[in-house]
């Protein structure tokens, strides 16, 4: 780097927020904490840096911790027994490879389609494969035995869904929100992307 420029490339942080938190790391679940990159506090603003986020790390992790203590004899009791898990009519998986393919192409398109510069039709191209995607993780979820690698497709596939979605409803350029469609900033109040229950149910 004292004979050229070096490489700068920006690290996929493609949720810069997170669960919504009190000052004491509480989301709106019950008995539901969260800490770091995970969380949105709203402390550091509309563009948080990841360094940030390990400073929370460290505060909130304290604040929780003190939280759980404070309520810990008032907590509800655990669940009883659950009924043991029926796999009767499932196989075990034959084909995992089936699994990182589609993990390692969802991380594939995200990059390409929904990256740092989005357009409407590659934000469309991407919510449409990753519809597609959903369709063969329910399939495979149905018939064969649960793996750990196929449960976290699904989630990172249903994380996926909803920034292709709130990238769509997005009609502006702001922060780290950059459209080619829509270059420039709405002129309007500036406002957080906040995903309620109802946005799951299609999914």
């Amino acid at each position: 780097m004292t004979r050229q420029p070096i490489p700068v490339v920006p690290a996929a942080h493609y949720t810069c927020g997170g669960a919504i938190t009190d000052l004491k790391a509480r989301t709106d679940i019950n008995g539901l904490y969260a800490v770091g990159e995970c969380a949105f506090t709203g402390l550091h603003g509309a563009n948080r840096l990841a360094s940030n986020s390990l400073l929370e790390c460290v505060v909130f992790a304290t604040a929780a911790a003190a939280d759980i203590a404070a309520q810990f004899d008032s907590a509800p009791p655990m669940p009883g027994n659950l009924p043991p898990w029926d796999e009767s009519r499932v196989s075990d998986p034959d084909e995992l490879v089936v699994v990182s393919h589609n993990w390692d192409e969802l991380r594939r398109f995200m990059w390409d389609y929904v990256g740092i510069v989005r357009t409407t039709k590659r934000l469309e191209r991407a919510h449409h494969r990753v519809n597609l995607l959903h369709e063969e993780i329910r399939e495979y979820y149905s018939n064969f035995r649960i793996h750990k690698d196929l449960v976290e497709l699904r989630n990172l596939a249903v994380v996926a869904e909803l920034i292709i979605r709130s990238a769509l409803a997005r009609r502006e350029s702001r922060g780290l929100h950059y459209t080619r469609d829509y270059p420039e900033p709405d002129t309007g109040p500036a406002h957080d992307t906040v995903l309620v229950p109802e946005h799951f149910a299609a999914l």
